[in-house]
């Protein structure tokens, strides 16, 4: 059986992670969780006057079964939408203005770019539904031993391009106008994280799936789905920073040392099976790995910066082209990508708690702005937005980008790793599927089930398995 094993990083992939590696090797298995600097990672909150608002744009598609799950397992609450319209701005003017009224919005976008608009839905609505096939293989226990052969067995080689070209590419090939890719799709994927028409295609198509259709949020925060899974896989929280792991052997398995580091010192324990979900680019980590052979290699891909600032404030609604600030109708301005445009996106948060009285505050009022940028804004740019702000809370988050090559999942017989999948698409949803993945995929190899590890044909077999 299965005694010890370890989980690194309390985000959504470790916590996601726990809780599958619970429900497949059983109670019985003691899990350890190292977090070094809070449950929720990525999904943490900012507090401005006392109320908690959520530090990146952090909405889930209504399609994401696995988050779905979690709140209700949880018996956590969506929260409750709060109206508001969006437009995009080219650093002169608006481009394109959403409306109250849906079927004129429609129009509208049928009237300026005509079929692109379609093209573009059925193509996003193609890969999703390919995408969704996921579910059902892993409902029937099947994993994958990479990102390559998890994205293969949904759409074939297909999807295994589409981590290879851009997101602009594969629009213009399906008819997209360039014009449309460069109004709205770029604007689009700045509002996520400030990337480009340049993501890869399978990237691009998770986010514009999430940029239409329903999205919702966690009540109180998503962070919420973080500390609840781990509560209820009673796993036993570490707070300490992971240095590295070292391989020992024992009666013919792999037995993994843990190494960390607390505020008292430093610390060792031992392991059977270890799921890494911290990145392990050099960039973003100083992780060692010792008496691999062959070594665990180093990891490919870049970082970009990106940088998000909670601003407490009045908007400048005049450099929108709004004198009057009352005005000003929208609360979320994405931006086409124009040299010398220093933001990405900007929208009006709401707080993480709504109430039923809560109402938004009027464009004139001071109110919380979430700021998408490349770097930190300095005073000028501040200026620029604002005509006068309280506080300004900075988070950095930087964003992946394109791989030649994506990162393995094994990195050793029972040692694996989750933050590789963020080269593929970067939603809680991805990463949740990750997390069941490498939960299968660690069960799979442990009982020996080697004929549920990359299977071909898999449409057919689970249809015949019904």
């Amino acid at each position: 059986p299965l005694s010890p094993a370890a989980v690194v990083g309390a985000g959504l992939g470790g916590s996601a992670s726990a809780y599958f590696l619970q429900q497949h090797f059983g109670p019985q298995v003691q899990l350890d969780v190292y977090e070094a600097a809070g449950v929720g990672g990525r999904l943490a909150t900012v507090t401005v006057n006392k109320q908690q608002y959520e530090s990146r744009g952090a909405s889930i598609h209504a399609l994401s079964l696995h988050m779905q799950d979690f709140v209700k397992i949880l018996g956590l609450k969506h929260r409750r939408e709060v109206a508001g319209k969006s437009a995009i701005f080219s650093g002169e003017h608006f481009v394109l203005e959403e409306t109250d009224w849906y079927l004129l919005n429609l129009f509208r976008l049928w009237w300026h770019y005509g079929i692109s608009f379609l093209r573009l839905q059925m193509w996003v609505e193609e890969v999703m539904e390919k995408f969704m096939r996921i579910y059902k293989y892993q409902a029937h226990g099947y994993a994958f031993s990479s990102l390559e052969e998890l994205l293969r067995s949904l759409g074939g080689e297909a999807f295994v391009n589409m981590t290879q070209r851009s997101v602009a590419e594969s629009l213009l090939e399906v008819g997209v106008t360039q014009r449309f890719v460069d109004d709205v799709i770029a604007a689009v994927l700045r509002s996520s994280y400030g990337q480009s028409v340049l993501v890869p295609a399978f990237t691009g198509a998770m986010l514009l799936a999430g940029a239409q259709g329903s999205t919702w949020a966690v009540e109180g925060g998503n962070k919420l789905v973080c500390s609840g899974l781990l509560k209820l896989t009673k796993a036993n929280v570490i707070s300490a920073r992971v240095t590295g792991i070292s391989l020992h052997s024992s009666e013919g398995r792999a037995l993994y040392q843990l190494h960390y580091e607390t505020p008292e010192g430093q610390g060792s324990a031992f392991y059977d099976l270890v799921v890494v979900t911290t990145p392990l680019h050099p960039s973003r980590s100083n992780f060692t790995f010792e008496n691999f052979d062959p070594p665990i290699p180093d990891f490919p891909g870049a970082f970009q910066p990106s940088v998000t600032s909670v601003v407490h404030g009045y908007l400048n609604s005049s450099y929108f082209g709004f004198p009057d600030p009352k005005l000003f109708p929208f609360t979320s301005i994405l931006t086409t990508d124009t040299p010398g445009l220093f933001f990405h996106a900007m929208d009006n948060v709401c707080p993480v708690n709504i109430s039923a009285a809560f109402r938004r505050k009027q464009p004139q009022e001071a109110a919380v702005w979430r700021v998408l940028s490349r770097q930190p804004l300095d005073k000028q740019q501040l200026k620029t937005l604002f005509r006068s702000y309280y506080s300004v809370q900075v988070a950095d988050h930087p964003r992946y980008d394109a791989a030649k090559a994506l990162p393995p999942v094994v990195l050793h017989e029972n040692l694996f790793y989750l933050s590789g999948v963020e080269w593929v698409a970067s939603s809680m949803e991805m990463i949740a599927v990750a997390a069941k993945n490498v939960a299968l995929l660690a069960y799979n190899r442990w009982h020996q089930e080697l004929d549920k590890i990359d299977q071909k044909d898999l449409m057919h077999k689970v249809k015949t398995e019904l």
